[in-house]
C-alpha cells in the first residue's frame, strides 16, 4: 500500500532521531549505577507513545526496574495485538573494543552503530513506528497494547510477577515481538521455536585447603582433575548427553519438517571459516541447523580452579568450579532437567571429593504453530515487503519471557525479528541495518492490516 510507504518516507528522519534519543540513555539493567536511567528510558518511551496518540500510558514501579504499559483501544469488538519490547541493554565492556561511543549512535556503511541499536531499542522502535504508521494513515483496525520492560537482559523476574497481577489488563489475541534475527538481509524468516535453558554452577571440593603439589600430589584427589573427568563423562562417543532421562520428553521433529528446516541457506565451509575452526562438532545424525535449533545441548560456559596468575604456583587446589548451561527443546522442562543433572553429576564423583550443584537460572522452550492466523498474517507481510516467503526457523537461543507469556497469559507469540547475525548484539560495535529498520516498520505495518482482515474472515 502506497500510504504505508509514503508515510514512512515522509517521517524517516524523525523516526531515526527518536531512535537515537532512546539509544543515548545508558539503560544497563545489570548495573545498579544505572538505576535512574531505567526510569529515564521508560519516560522516553512513554512520551513517544503519548505523542502518537495512545489512550493510556503508565509506568509501573516494581521491586526491580519499571515496566511501561500503553494501549490504544479503537473498538472493543476488534482483535487485540499485544506488543512486547525491552528497554534495557547489555553492558558495553570492554569499552576499548568499540570504534565509537556505544551510547552516541553513528551511521556508517548503512548501519547504526550503538549499544541497543538492534537489541532491542531498534527493533522495539520498529514496532512503535509501525503502530504509528497504520494509526496515522487510518489503516489500523485492531486494538494495540504495549508492554516495554527493563529487565530482559537479567531474566525478566519483575515482569513475570507483574503479568500475574495484571492478567485482565493484558488480554489479547496475539503477542508480537521484534527481538530476533532473519537468516540474511535477503532471506526473511520468522522464528517459530526457541530453546529453553537450564543453567547451573557446580563446585567440587577436595582437601580443606590448597596443598603443596609436591608433598601431597599423588595422595590427595585434585578437584580440578576430578571436575574435568566428570565433565568429560557428560557426553558419549556420539556427542549425545549421557544424563539418564535427559531425552525422555524431547519432541522429535518429523522428517518433513527437518527437510524444511534444512532448506534455509547454509554454507558449512563458510561457517567454519568465519569461526576459525577446521571441523564442526555435535550430536551424530543431525545437521548443523538441526543441532542448533531442534536438539538439546550441554555446554561448559566457564571453569576455574587453583592458581591462574602469572608464573608458577605448585598447588593442589581445594576447590574447582564450572558454570554449565543446557539448552532445551519443546516438551523438556528446565526444573526437571536441572534436577536430573544434579543427581547424575553427583553420581559421577568419587568419594575423595564433595560436589555441590547450584541452580542459577531456567527458562522453558517455545514453539509457535505455523497455521495460526497471526503467523499467516506475518508471513504475508514479509512476502509483501521482501518479495519472498519467510523461512520458519527454530532458533538455538532462549527468550524466557516468551514461554512465560503462554504460561501466564495463555497467548501465543509471533517473533517478527529484523536483526542479523552480523549485528554483534551483546558485543562491542553492536549495529543494525538502516534498510532493515525501515523495512521492518513497513512489514509490521502490513502485519496489522493482514491480521485484522484474517480475523474478520
Amino acid at each position: 500500500m502506497n500510504q504505508i510507504k509514503d508515510y514512512i518516507q515522509a517521517n524517516k528522519q524523525r523516526f531515526l532521531d527518536e531512535l537515537f534519543g532512546v539509544i543515548r540513555i545508558p539503560s544497563i539493567s545489570s548495573d545498579p549505577a544505572h538505576k535512574e536511567d531505567m526510569f529515564r528510558v521508560q519516560e522516553y518511551w512513554k512520551g513517544i507513545l503519548e505523542s502518537i496518540g495512545v489512550d493510556k500510558a503508565e509506568i509501573y514501579k516494581t521491586e526491580g526496574h519499571p515496566i511501561l504499559y500503553a494501549e490504544k483501544i479503537l473498538n472493543p469488538t476488534y482483535p487485540t495485538v499485544l506488543v512486547y519490547g525491552h528497554a534495557d541493554v547489555m553492558p558495553v565492556d570492554p569499552l576499548d573494543l568499540w570504534d565509537s561511543d556505544p551510547f552516541e549512535p553513528v551511521i556508517k556503511d548503512g548501519k547504526i552503530y550503538a549499544r541497543g541499536a538492534d537489541d532491542d531499542k531498534g527493533q522495539t522502535m520498529i514496532q512503535v513506528k509501525a503502530f504509528e504508521t497504520v494509526l496515522k494513515t487510518g489503516l489500523l483496525k485492531v486494538n494495540v497494547k504495549f508492554v516495554i520492560e527493563a529487565e530482559e537482559e537479567i531474566g525478566s523476574q519483575s515482569l513475570m510477577k507483574w503479568m500475574e497481577q495484571y492478567k485482565q489488563m493484558l488480554k489479547a489475541d496475539i503477542i508480537i515481538v521484534s527481538d530476533t534475527e532473519m537468516l540474511s538481509k535477503d532471506v526473511p524468516s520468522i522464528t517459530v521455536g526457541l530453546r529453553g535453558l537450564s543453567y547451573v554452577e557446580v563446585e567440587v571440593t577436595g582437601p580443606n585447603r590448597d596443598l603443596h603439589s609436591g608433598l601431597f600430589g599423588g595422595a590427595v584427589a585434585n578437584p580440578a582433575n576430578i571436575l574435568a573427568k566428570m565433565i568429560a563423562q557428560l557426553h558419549d562417543e556420539n556427542n549425545r548427553i549421557t544424563i539418564p532421562g535427559f531425552y525422555d520428553n524431547v519432541l522429535e521433529v518429523s522428517e518433513e519438517e527437518r527437510k524444511k528446516l534444512n532448506m534455509a541457506p547454509f554454507d558449512e565451509e563458510e561457517y567454519k571459516k568465519s569461526l576459525g575452526v577446521e571441523e564442526l562438532w555435535g550430536e551424530k545424525g543431525y545437521t548443523v541447523i538441526e543441532r542448533t535449533g531442534i536438539r538439546p545441548t550441554l555446554d561448559v560456559n566457564g571453569m576455574w580452579s587453583g592458581y591462574t596468575g602469572q608464573g608458577a604456583k605448585t598447588i593442589i587446589p581445594s576447590k574447582a568450579h564450572a558454570k554449565i548451561s543446557m539448552r532445551l527443546v519443546p516438551n523438556q522442562r528446565s526444573q526437571r532437567i536441572s534436577q536430573l543433572f544434579e543427581e547424575y553429576f553427583k553420581s559421577l564423583a568419587p568419594k575423595s571429593v564433595k560436589v555441590k550443584v547450584e541452580k542459577l537460572h531456567g527458562g522453558e522452550p517455545y514453539l509457535c504453530p505455523i497455521d495460526l492466523p497471526a503467523y499467516k498474517a506475518a508471513e504475508q507481510a514479509f512476502k509483501t515487503v521482501f518479495g519472498k516467503e519467510p523461512v520458519p526457523v527454530r532458533s538455538g537461543g532462549s527468550i524466557p519471557v516468551i514461554p512465560a507469556f503462554e504460561k501466564i497469559l495463555g497467548i501465543k507469540t509471533i517473533l517478527m525479528g529484523f536483526g542479523l547475525e552480523e549485528d554483534r548484539i551483546h558485543a562491542p560495535n553492536e549495529n543494525f541495518s538502516l534498510d532493515l529498520f525501515y523495512k521492518g516498520i513497513e512489514t509490521v505495518s502490513h502485519f496489522y492490516i493482514n491480521f485484522a482482515q484474517m480475523k474478520e474472515a
